[in-house]
C-alpha cells in the first residue's frame, strides 16, 4: 500500500471541527536507541483529555518510535470511543505531529521505502480508516514540546 485508499483519501479532510485530536511525538536516545513516546488524546467537545508517556524498547530510531507512538496512540483513541460509546465510523480525528516523515507517508505525499516503515504506515493507515473522517496536520517542534514536553 503505497498511497491512502479511496476511502481515507477522501476522509482525509473534516469540514467541521475534528470530534477528536491526536498529539504524538516519538524519539530514541541513541539512534538507534532507546526508543520513547508520548501522546495527548483531547476529546474536543469538552476538552477532556488522556495523555501516556511510553517506553518502546533499547534498538529503536527516531522515525521508529513516531510511528511506534502514533500507533499506541491511535489503539488508545479507538478503546476510549468504545468506552463511552461511540462508534469510530462516526468520529472525525486531526492528528498532529512534529514528524514530516510520518505525516507526509501517511498522507501518500512520500513513499516508505524500508519494508519496517511501510509496515508501520500500513499499521497506522488500517486504523485510521476505522474513523469516519481523519485529517494529518504536521506542527512545529515547538509545539510538540509545549504540549508534551519533549
Amino acid at each position: 500500500m503505497s498511497r491512502l485508499s479511496d476511502r481515507a483519501a477522501a476522509s482525509s479532510r473534516p469540514s467541521k471541527r475534528p470530534d477528536f485530536t491526536v498529539i504524538f511525538d516519538g524519539g530514541s536516545k541513541g539512534n538507534p536507541g532507546v526508543g520513547y513516546g508520548s501522546f495527548v488524546l483531547r476529546r474536543n467537545a469538552d476538552g477532556a483529555e488522556r495523555r501516556q508517556h511510553l517506553t518502546l524498547g533499547t534498538r529503536v530510531t527516531s522515525n521508529e518510535a513516531e510511528y511506534d507512538t502514533l500507533i499506541r496512540a491511535l489503539e488508545a483513541l479507538l478503546a476510549w470511543i468504545g468506552e463511552i460509546g461511540l462508534r469510530p465510523e462516526d468520529v472525525s480525528v486531526e492528528v498532529r505531529g512534529d514528524s514530516q516523515l510520518v505525516i507526509l507517508q501517511v498522507r501518500g505525499d512520500w513513499k516508505a521505502r524500508k519494508a519496517r516503515m511501510a509496515a508501520r504506515r500500513d499499521r497506522v493507515l488500517a486504523l485510521a480508516q476505522r474513523f469516519g473522517a481523519i485529517r494529518w496536520e504536521y506542527q512545529p517542534r515547538l509545539a510538540s514540546l509545549r504540549i508534551l514536553g519533549h
